[in-house]
């Protein structure tokens, strides 16, 4: 399976400028508004837990963010596979390296690009930082300058010292590797391995399957200049030289023959099919070479049917992916504020991945991928979207720790430890790589009805070049390339399909279509042709209607009640017909669902109930269990208001209809969020915070929206319409890029 993403130069550059150049910021997480919080947070305050540490410096991890801090360092001397640019030049990286460890395991981190390729000068400078940091995560340093350095500040350091290069592609590696071996009913102490690739990676995979079994006489290593034998001089060096073997095999081919693994971290086609046909029954292959594999896929299984494959590449199955290590290794170990993360710990956490992938994948994990997911050839490692790795690993890790005495503190209620990492989980990230690995199956072929619009036009590009589908862009073909070239992206014109309303050939069946639906309603056949030729809403979906694009994304440059009024012409989409506005509002790690924000101007309590049903769909559609709060100025009754009543006779609504998803009200807004204050009301039939809140009324909707994100700074995807036939979102005329794109996947994942 190829992939057909394509990521141009002008993105990447976007990406990383625009709203403000570079990938994070720091937030405060204290209050830092009155004089007594000043006093508190620094002067004379700040005097006190500086004492604390003077006299117990292991308090510093309780008044001090040094607990959840790691430092992501870089000389840039091995930069992704760009080689040696430099430490500035790094920076880049190393920013996307400290925001994965926030993403996926609520870990502070910090990037720190260090000007010198002096190993003693890297040395003094992470030991004299390690009272900052909870540990070091030391990154694209060159072989085997790294090797030296992080050998040292682990002898010289008391916090953990992680060369992700070596150790994070090495946990994975074994993850998957434990997965293959019971797979093919074969023990690691009986199996003979073949590595190609002798740097750091490399050396780091085989030092860490010897440690859990793997004999040295059964390991072969190999490098540019072929086996690594018992007596070779040519290109050694003493870590090439500890895996040393004897051997009569001088090259790749002579070691593959009858081997049991493969494991390469080396060059793109280092492998041929040969090769792989010399191998032993059931042949593990790690081809794990980036961006291209040692040997495809593909290549490997057609001329080894029993073969199991792992590539780096996301676009196959079985990827080895760093992420699934290094966010959770770090977790577990400054959870237990520890002096090191040893090869037990590696171990642990590799056993935790191994096990994980042999359990039930959970729903929302297979509506991600777009499909159902079990142990077996193709699935030996978990994904990196699975919700229960952030509870799952770092338990194992920390436990490791605490067997292995690299704890200081160790955790004493583990059940409760595994509930507090539960709620570390942000599920905003989920959700939108979810959508995106559906919208990327679907392969839709998506209608953007605004070509005049450059946001639109940049968001089309965005959409196909990403490998999501074809887009069809509705416009003039010249103002669809005047807009495109001012943009940047002139040579992205002969990949879009421009639709012209003017010079359709399927005008006439549009027209036909539009005044069956119209001509009682006041509609003549001049009108009718106005609307179908020179309205580009009505014309887009006279193109859904008639199967000529699978989904439709519209609203940037109109507001969307006339866009939805527009698409009437078209669909059945207005209250009476069941549809419905649903906002996702995604802020501090909380995705919370609000309805209706688009059609229902005043809903009674059977449209509350409907609306409040589909709310729920959207929801497990996203892959969020609902829980539906009906929302008011009053709680259970009190303070008794006509306006009221309603929402409290939406919950009997439901009841007739028997509803099979957690619903309760009317209550405010804080009861609905709050566990503290929802405990006041023993009797309420939530079990958790509400995440879909149904209001009164649609302006009540849109204001909570609109507060929530220019105050909160809140994510706002949506309205999204439920309840039409055909897949159509309607974006915010307020919408950026990114805003345009999220709901052109929505669409074409159906969402609704």
């Amino acid at each position: 399976m190829a992939d057909n993403s394509k990521i141009t130069p002008e993105e990447a550059l976007s990406y990383h400028i625009e709203p403000v150049p570079g990938k994070y910021e720091i937030v405060a997480s204290k209050p830092m508004t009155t004089q007594r919080d000043l006093s508190l947070a620094y002067s004379p305050g700040v005097a006190v837990p500086v004492q604390a540490i003077a006299d117990a410096p292991e308090a510093a991890y309780d008044y001090t963010c040094k607990g959840n801090m790691v430092a992501v360092i870089s000389n840039g001397t091995a930069i992704l596979g760009l080689g040696n640019l430099g430490a500035l030049a790094s920076k880049p990286v190393m920013e996307g390296k400290s925001v994965l460890f926030k993403r996926f395991a609520d870990v502070n981190a910090i990037d720190i690009e260090l000007d010198t390729e002096d190993p003693e000068e890297i040395i003094k400078a992470v030991k004299l930082m390690g009272p900052t940091f909870g540990g070091i995560n030391l990154e694209d340093i060159k072989a085997p300058e790294c090797f030296i350095i992080e050998q040292r500040l682990k002898e010289e350091m008391d916090i953990p010292v992680f060369h992700d290069d070596q150790h994070g592609t090495a946990v994975i590696c074994a993850a998957g590797l434990i997965n293959a071996l019971h797979i093919s009913g074969k023990k690691i102490e009986d199996c003979r391995i073949v590595l190609n690739g002798a740097g750091a990676a490399g050396i780091a995979c085989l030092e860490l399957i010897k440690a859990m079994g793997a004999k040295h006489e059964n390991c072969i290593a190999c490098d540019s200049k072929g086996v690594i034998y018992q007596g070779r001089t040519e290109g050694m060096n003493q870590w090439k030289s500890a895996h040393a073997v004897p051997t009569e095999a001088r090259t790749l081919e002579d070691a593959m023959k009858g081997a049991d693994v493969f494991l390469g971290v080396s060059v793109k086609d280092a492998v041929t099919p040969e090769m792989v046909t010399s191998m032993g029954e059931s042949p593990v292959i790690f081809a794990m070479a980036n961006p291209d594999p040692e040997i495809t896929p593909e290549d490997a299984q057609r001329v080894r049917a029993d073969a199991i494959v792992a590539t780096g590449r996301s676009d196959y199955p079985n990827q080895v992916n760093n992420v699934l290590g290094f966010p959770y290794l770090f977790r577990g170990a400054l959870d237990i504020h520890a002096r090191a993360i040893n090869d037990e710990m590696k171990i642990a956490c590799a056993q935790a991945l191994a096990d994980l992938a042999r359990e039930d994948v959970p729903d929302e994990v297979a509506m991600a991928y777009g499909k159902k997911l079990s142990f077996g050839r193709d699935y030996i490692i978990p994904t990196p979207f699975d919700p229960r790795l952030i509870y799952t690993i770092p338990p194992a890790v920390a436990r490791a720790g605490m067997e292995t005495g690299a704890a200081r503190r160790p955790i004493v209620d583990m059940d409760g430890y595994e509930h507090h990492l539960k709620a570390r989980m942000d599920p905003t990230a989920s959700v939108l790589s979810g959508i995106a690995a559906r919208a990327k199956a679907a392969q839709a072929r998506m209608i953007f009805a605004e070509g005049d619009d450059e946001r639109v036009l940049r968001a089309a590009v965005s959409y196909q070049r990403s490998g999501y589908g074809k887009a069809l862009v509705v416009g003039r073909e010249s103002d669809v390339r005047e807009k495109l070239e001012q943009a940047g992206l002139g040579d992205a014109y002969r990949e879009l399909e421009v639709v012209n309303a003017a010079n359709s050939r399927h005008l006439e069946a549009y027209r036909s279509f539009l005044y069956q639906r119209l001509q009682r309603k006041g509609y003549d056949t001049h009108d009718i042709n106005r609307l179908a030729q020179r309205d580009r809403h009505v014309f887009s979906a006279l193109m859904l209607a008639h199967g000529h694009g699978d989904a439709l994304v519209t609203g940037a440059t109109r507001k969307s009640a006339h866009v939805l009024e527009l698409i009437n012409h078209v669909f059945d989409a207005t209250a009476q017909d069941g549809a419905v506005g649903v906002t996702a509002l995604l802020s501090k790690g909380r995705i919370v669902f609000i309805a209706d924000t688009l059609v229902h101007e005043w809903p009674e309590e059977e449209d509350l109930a409907t609306i409040a049903e589909q709310a729920a769909g959207v929801a497990r559609s996203l892959g969020i269990e609902p829980r539906v709060a009906f929302l008011s100025f009053s709680t259970f009754g009190y303070p008794v208001s006509e306006r009221a009543i309603k929402m409290h006779k939406a919950s009997a609504a439901l009841d007739r209809r028997g509803a099979d998803f957690e619903y309760d009200g009317e209550m405010t807004v804080d009861v609905a969020l709050n566990p503290t204050a929802m405990a006041k009301y023993p009797f309420c039939r939530l079990t958790g915070p509400a995440n879909v809140l149904v209001v009164p009324a649609r302006h009540s909707a849109s204001i909570s929206v609109k507060l929530m994100q220019e105050m909160a700074g809140a994510t706002v995807i949506g309205p999204i319409l439920a309840g039409v036939d055909k897949p159509i979102q309607i974006c915010g005329t307020v919408s950026t890029v990114n805003d345009i794109l999220n709901m052109a996947l929505l669409a074409a994942c159906e969402v609704g």
